[in-house]
């Protein structure tokens, strides 16, 4: 790679700006005589789709991001609904699966707990250290709904990284997919003699916060410009590290935050419909979530802003909203339970312990459900059409990963209430067709979310990822429809859109973060609106 050394001023001394550019192109005779970039877009693209599996379509992919990047996110951007299951849900849990069978190359930095005391030693490793602006941090714990896959998780940490790049026009150089290998539990990883990860059981408990606290500050003091993603955590410890370093470090869980984000938007435009059909007002509304882990109590949260944003005080939103966990209703006088439940659990009903969902559906009469439980199929045809009994325009939120572990389908859904469903899922489902009118699911990806969010914490330089920050991304979100996309019934727009849609809710968490005083680039506070979108525009990477 070619530096180029650029001079500029600073403070009155004149300094070099050292540029990486780009690698020339090859030399007369290295590629054939007439390699045309248009009709290597339809070489590549009819390879894809020569496989038949999509496994195999996603290790086509990984070789083409390595061999020619610049083509790899050119066709990623012009076919996003094609390219996102292969790269990201659901394809890339197949693909962490089977991660010690298929695995061909390095793509980021593995970090053991047999690196504690030097760490920084194996940070400084990474060959792009100026460059590093984002990096996605996960310990394999729980990755979507599959479990502890311990070191096999990186995938996720690399598709959560390509789309940030083709999502956000984040530079490829300044990514770094991190996995850290604090060991697994899962009995079938430890005895695969082809598994890439240490064998022993899982770190738990203060020796992992150690690790963990070593391994921040590690990372703050080689990359002082990085925004940090924790990913697929266990329930506990997401909770924990978010908590522990929020307000130390530029961080944020895409788990907790970012579906919560992402489904408050789908759910703003929802409540509108449903309140529209029913004529109730729209903070009489009543949320009811089946699974009350991370993803669930951390969308939860996030869903207090729904009412709190039409004037409920924080006490009222939280009463607007249940809990089912594995024990059925949560509620205080059942008994013990883990502290990240406390803040919904129910004062308000002291009678027997409630199991069945059909039961806790006729004592809640929710106007919105919300799936996080990765139980496949768990909305049954009698549970969605409860929903449609209390509701003229039900809002039925399926949201686990990947698709065969959602609590319903699309079809299932619009078949049970008449049409009238309003929907959104965690994985793709395909449009419907029902008495002659083509309805389209929509889908609570956080891909919506956390290029937008990533990219204006990064531009602003954010001390901090505020809930104001996370909040601001969910209406700019919100607030993205287009008028055609109204007129389709969509809760959330085409995803064709992805870079309009992520350079405006840049624009939005870059002004909460001025609002919230943690950006340290100060000099955008000047711009007004459209020129700061305008910068924001100016600052993607394009292939």
């Amino acid at each position: 790679m070619t530096i180029v050394l650029t001079p500029y001023w600073s403070n009155g001394v004149q300094k070099l700006k050292v540029a990486p550019q780009p690698p020339p192109k090859p030399k007369h005779g290295l590629t054939p005589p007439v390699l045309d970039d248009k009709i290597h877009a339809m070489r590549c693209l009819n390879q894809l789709r020569s496989k038949d599996k999509n496994i195999e379509k996603y290790i086509y992919l990984s070789m083409l991001k390595e061999q020619d990047p610049s083509m790899f996110y050119k066709l990623c951007l012009q076919y996003m609904p094609e390219f996102t299951p292969i790269i990201y849900t659901p394809t890339v849990g197949d693909a962490c699966l089977q991660y010690s069978h298929i695995y061909r190359r390095p793509e980021g930095l593995f970090i053991s707990i047999k690196d504690k005391g030097k760490i920084r030693s194996v940070i400084r490793n990474w060959p792009k250290l100026d460059e590093a602006r984002i990096s996605v941090v996960t310990d394999g714990s729980r990755i979507l709904g599959l479990g502890d896959l311990g070191v096999n998780g990186m995938p996720i940490s690399i598709g959560k990284l390509s789309l940030y790049i083709a999502g956000a026009g984040i530079r490829p150089s300044s990514t770094i997919p991190i996995c850290l290998d604090l060991g697994t539990n899962n009995q079938k990883f430890l005895d695969d003699p082809l598994y890439l990860g240490l064998r022993k059981e899982r770190l738990t408990g203060p020796e992992m916060t150690e690790f963990m606290d070593e391994f921040m500050h590690e990372m703050s003091v080689a990359f002082p410009k990085l925004l940090v993603q924790f990913e697929d955590f266990s329930t506990d410890n997401a909770f924990l590290y978010l908590d522990r370093y929020r307000n130390k470090y530029p961080v944020f869980n895409d788990d907790i935050q970012g579906t919560g984000a992402v489904v408050l938007s789908g759910l703003i435009n929802a409540a509108r419909l449903s309140s529209a059909a029913s004529g109730q007002p729209i903070t009489s509304h009543r949320i009811l979530f089946f699974g009350a882990g991370s993803a669930g109590v951390g969308v939860a949260m996030q869903l207090m802003s729904f009412f709190t944003l039409n004037g409920l005080s924080k006490d009222e939103a939280r009463e607007r909203i249940w809990l089912i966990d594995s024990q059925g209703l949560v509620f205080d006088d059942r008994g013990p339970m883990a502290e990240h439940k406390k803040f919904f659990s129910r004062k308000d009903y002291s009678g027997p312990p409630i199991t069945d969902i059909l039961d806790i559906i006729e004592h809640v009469k929710p106007t919105a459900l919300l799936g996080l439980s990765t139980i496949s199929n768990a909305f049954t045809a009698d549970v969605i059409q409860a929903m449609a009994a209390l509701n003229p325009r039900p809002i039925i939120f399926p949201l686990s990963n990947p698709v065969r572990l959602s609590e319903c389908s699309f079809d299932d859904a619009v078949k049970h209430t008449n049409g009238q469903v309003l929907f959104a899922s965690g994985s793709p489902f395909p449009a419907v067709d029902y008495n002659g009118v083509t309805l389209y699911p929509g889908q609570g990806n956080n891909m919506y979310i956390f290029p937008g969010l990533g990219l204006g914490a990064i531009l602003a330089r954010a001390t901090s990822v505020t809930d104001s920050m996370v909040e601001a991304s969910s209406l700019g979100l919100a607030g993205a429809l287009t008028e055609e996309e109204h007129s389709m019934g969509l809760l959330y727009p085409q995803v064709e859109r992805i870079r309009e849609i992520s350079a405006h809710i840049a624009k939005e968490v870059i002004r909460a973060a001025q609002k919230a005083n943690v950006d340290r680039s100060t000099e955008l506070r000047s711009l007004n609106d459209g020129e700061l979108l305008k910068l924001v525009n100016s600052k993607m990477w394009n292939p």
